[in-house]
C-alpha cells in the first residue's frame, strides 16, 4: 500500500484502524512486535497510543556544515488521541530516552567543523589559528531534545497524508570534543531549534526552494495491532538556528563561541538550514494492544 493513495477517507481509515482490543492489563514488558514499546507509558491517562521511530539515514544542514545521519536516532514515547486540528500530544519515554542520543561524526573532524581559514573577521581568524594549531581530533554531532517531550507535537494524519506538520521537535544539536569542553551546544532549552517536518511539501522563505518529504509505504501487523510505515523521509528547510554557547567551558567560551558561530555560519536565518531525515520506520499502536502483549 503506497500512502500517496491515502487522501480524505482513506487517511482517516489507516488512522483509526490501529488495532482496537479489549480491556488493558498491567504487562510492564511486552512481547514480539510489541517489545518496541517497552517504554510507552501506555498505563498513563491521556496516553491512546504508543508511538515508536527510527531514522536511519538523511542530513542536517546548519549554516555552511552539513552532518550526515550515520547511526539510527530514535523517538519514542507516547501520544494522545488526535485533536479536532489532527494532532496529538506527546508524553515522554519512561526510561528518560524519548529522544535517543546518538552521536553523528562530523566529516573531517574538528578540522572540518572549524575551518579557520573561512572566517572573513581577521582577529577571528588569527585566534583560531592559534587555538586549533593543536592538531585535528573527531568531533560528533549529537541531536538532543532542548525542552520536555510534552513539547513535541504529532500529527498521524498528516504523516500519512503528505501534507502539513507530520513532528514538531524542538531540539539542540551538542558539540562533543574533548577540546569543546562538555557544554558546547547549538541551540538551548530558552532558544531551540524547531523543527517542522513534514512529508510534503516544506514552506521556506522567499528565495529558498521548497523541498519535499515521502509518506513511505504503510502496512498493518500483528492483525492489525500495529500500524508501520517505512521508507518515510521527513523534511524542513524553514528553520532559524541560534549561536553556539558554552564551548570550550568557562572564559574559553568568549573565544570558542565566536570561532565555531563563524566557521559554522550560526546564527542562520530561516531556510540557510535543513533537516532530511530519510529511510524512517514508525511504528504506532494502541494503548490498549501494548498493555495486552
Amino acid at each position: 500500500m503506497h500512502l500517496k493513495r491515502l487522501k480524505g477517507i482513506g487517511v482517516s481509515l489507516a488512522v483509526a484502524a490501529v488495532g482496537i482490543l479489549s480491556a488493558a492489563s498491567m504487562a510492564s514488558a511486552h512481547t514480539g512486535e510489541f517489545a518496541k514499546f517497552n517504554y510507552c507509558p501506555s498505563t498513563t491517562t491521556g496516553v491512546f497510543k504508543c508511538l515508536y521511530s527510527v531514522t536511519n539515514g538523511g542530513k542536517v544542514v546548519l549554516g555552511k556544515k552539513t552532518v550526515p545521519i550515520v547511526n539510527p536516532v530514535t523517538i519514542q514515547g507516547g501520544i494522545s488521541a488526535e485533536n479536532e486540528a489532527s494532532f496529538s500530544s506527546f508524553y515522554a519515554a519512561t526510561n528518560g530516552v524519548t529522544l535517543s542520543k546518538t552521536p553523528q561524526p562530523v566529516p573531517g573532524g574538528l578540522a572540518g567543523l572549524v575551518n579557520c581559514k573561512e572566517i572573513s573577521v581577521s582577529w577571528l581568524r588569527v585566534s583560531c589559528e592559534a587555538v586549533f594549531e593543536n592538531g585535528i581530533t573527531g568531533v560528533n554531532a549529537t541531536l538532543e531534545l532542548a525542552r520536555p517531550a510534552s513539547e513535541i507535537v504529532v500529527s498521524q494524519t498528516n504523516l500519512v497524508g503528505e501534507e502539513g506538520l507530520a513532528f514538531q521537535l524542538p531540539v539542540r544539536v551538542h558539540l562533543e570534543n574533548p577540546f569543546l569542553g562538555s557544554a558546547c551546544y547549538i541551540g538551548s532549552s530558552s532558544s531551540p531549534i524547531i523543527w517542522h517536518l513534514t512529508t510534503g511539501t516544506t514552506s521556506p522563505p522567499a528565495g529558498t526552494a521548497p523541498i519535499h518529504g515521502e509518506a513511505g509505504e504503510g502496512a498493518f501487523k500483528e492483525e492489525g495491532r500495529i500500524f508501520e510505515l517505512t521508507h518515510t523521509e521527513l523534511v524542513d528547510n524553514a528553520w532559524s538556528a541560534p549561536g553556539s554557547t558554552g564551548c570550550g567551558g568557562f572564559l574559553a567560551e568568549l573565544l570558542l563561541d565566536p570561532i565555531i558561530n563563524a566557521s559554522v555560519g550560526v546564527p542562520s536565518a530561516a531556510g540557510k538550514n535543513v533537516a532530511q531525515l530519510s529511510n524512517v520506520t514508525t511504528a504506532i499502536a494502541t494503548a490498549t494492544a501494548v498493555n495486552n502483549h
